[in-house]
């Protein structure tokens, strides 16, 4: 994911997630962003992943 894209997000969900740290919500907000970062890091992994076995596939000569 680029990295201008997740920055967009973040300024994006900046309000709601900072009304519900005003309200006493702190909690939902840390919870909503450690799903962020996760979805995140499986599809980097799942990338990475991805081209190990492209490169895997290679006949070596």
């Amino acid at each position: 994911m680029r990295f201008s894209y997740i920055l967009i997000i973040l300024v994006v969900f900046a309000w709601p997630l900072n009304y519900l740290y005003q309200r006493q919500l702190g909690a939902v907000s840390f919870f909503l962003l450690a799903i962020f970062f996760l979805v995140i890091a499986l599809k980097e992994m799942k990338k990475q992943k991805q081209a190990k076995e492209k490169d895997g596939k290679r006949p070596r000569p």
